[in-house]
């Protein structure tokens, strides 16, 4: 893998399979200007679409083992594609790949980002779960993809003091424990949309599960933040098998 001093970001302290390698970008070292500063890696914000493609292209080229990238255009769904490593950007919410080279990748800025690797490094696959795409299915429907068992990594999200959310959120989760849902203000909840995904995974039958520890919305200094900031940029989460 790279170091921090070669590529913006760190490798998630994962055990991961032989030959599968996962990296997650943090907002500095780029070349977008304010309120995107610096490394935003998406071009559906309003941010300079030659600073994005150049912040993209530094990406892949510093990247070991990495031919090629699938960025999607996320939509908040349950859709789930292969990828092709073409420039063709696809609508989707979670992409797989078993192909050595090809990383999978996911944008967020507060939203979760879910890594997937099967334990015997044959495929993997990147989520972007918002809570839209937990409770519509995007994780089931991602694993369903996979015929071996697998190793997830919770990557970096909004934290549970800073989530507030409507009941009508609580009702969409009517299944999740109450772990998930703390009281907030008047009628106001707050999520945790860590242990969310916790139950989703463990619901399907997945019992090794790692990260959820960050916050983006108070670790101003890593990471990009919707609800901190509104026009702000987008980290991304990858993860792929070695050529």
């Amino acid at each position: 893998m790279p170091d921090s001093e070669a590529v913006s970001g760190f490798a998630p302290d994962w055990p991961l399979p032989p030959g599968v390698s996962a990296w997650i970008t943090t907002r500095s070292g780029g070349c977008s200007e304010i309120p995107y500063s610096s490394n935003n890696l998406a071009l559906h914000v309003g941010d300079n679409k030659v600073a994005v493609q150049q912040n993209r292209q530094t990406l892949l080229r510093r990247l070991p083992d990495v031919r090629a990238i699938q960025w999607l255009n996320q939509t908040h769904s349950n859709q789930v594609v292969e990828a092709v490593g073409s420039s063709v950007i696809v609508n989707a919410d979670a992409v797989f790949s078993k192909e050595p080279g090809l990383a999978c990748s996911v944008m967020t800025a507060d939203c979760l980002p879910v890594l997937i690797a099967a334990k015997d490094g044959s495929q993997v696959a990147a989520v972007h779960a918002g809570w839209r795409g937990l409770a519509a299915g995007i994780v089931q429907n991602t694993l369903a993809q996979f015929s071996s068992d697998v190793t997830v990594y919770l990557g970096p999200a909004i934290g549970p003091q800073q989530f507030e959310v409507g009941p009508d959120v609580r009702q969409a989760f009517d299944w999740a424990s109450d772990d998930c849902f703390q009281p907030g203000r008047g009628d106001r909840l707050m999520a945790n949309i860590y242990q969310l995904a916790r139950e989703t995974l463990m619901a399907a039958g997945v019992n090794e599960i790692h990260g959820g520890e960050y916050c983006t919305v108070t670790d101003a200094e890593r990471f990009y933040s919707y609800r901190r900031e509104g026009q702000t940029g987008r980290m991304a989460s990858l993860i792929w098998i070695n050529r």
